[in-house]
């Protein structure tokens, strides 16, 4: 009678052990998403940390002086690497004018550098501050020379501004100068304010832009 006893209770449908394994009311499951749901407080604790310690480390902006020196330096690699290629020899000057970082190249034979009227030399200073860019993310205003070509063209153009501004005093009439590079203008314009009398503008489009001196009658 043992036996058949036993054997009733695991075939009754009414078993408790099977109704609490199907039975849909079971708490198993919402405890389950209770759980998932809640919020990770370790997890957000490490987040909070980790953006405390970016912040911290996060680098001070260079200075002025700190970022015109950095460019002439990679400027100087830059131009170092144009001259291997090229075969050429050259000795490389860093310098800072104001808030410009310059950087010249001095050598016996680097006219094919400058070009005839410094063509080549506008090229070659677009392509190094594009370099720098690349860099620091930060517009160049670099100045290239090569061969002293720019000093010795901006001797002659401020020669060429004081002429033309005498002139155009004791005239009284306007003169127009052929078209020049920004640094030329520059050149001109720069010998021009030294001169009473006289004012200078910059008109026209590149790469055709000219200046003209006018008697200041103001």
């Amino acid at each position: 009678m043992t036996d058949f006893a036993a054997e009733g209770r695991l075939d009754d449908p009414t078993s408790n052990t099977e109704g609490r394994l199907d039975d849909p009311t079971t708490d198993t499951e919402p405890t389950c998403e209770s759980s998932a749901s809640a919020p990770d407080e370790t997890a957000t604790t490490a987040d909070e940390a980790t953006d405390e310690n970016t912040t911290t480390t996060k680098k001070a902006p260079l200075t002025l002086a700190a970022l015109l020196e950095q460019e002439g330096e990679i400027a100087a690699d830059y131009l170092e690497g144009l001259l291997d290629i090229a075969d050429l020899d050259g000795d490389l000057d860093m310098d800072v004018e104001g808030e410009r970082a310059i950087v010249s190249v001095v050598g016996a034979s680097l006219n094919q550098l400058v070009g005839a009227k410094g063509e080549v030399l506008e090229s070659l200073q677009e392509l190094t501050r594009l370099a720098v860019h690349r860099q620091t993310g930060e517009r160049s205003r670099l100045m290239l020379d090569i061969s002293n070509w720019r000093a010795n063209r901006r001797e002659e153009l401020m020669l060429l501004g004081q002429r033309t501004a005498e002139t155009v005093r004791e005239s009284g009439e306007a003169v127009k100068l052929e078209p020049m590079t920004p640094f030329e203008r520059k050149a001109v314009h720069d010998a021009v304010t030294e001169i009473d009398g006289v004012r200078s503008e910059s008109e026209g489009e590149e790469p055709r832009r000219y200046i003209v001196v006018h008697p200041d009658k103001g």
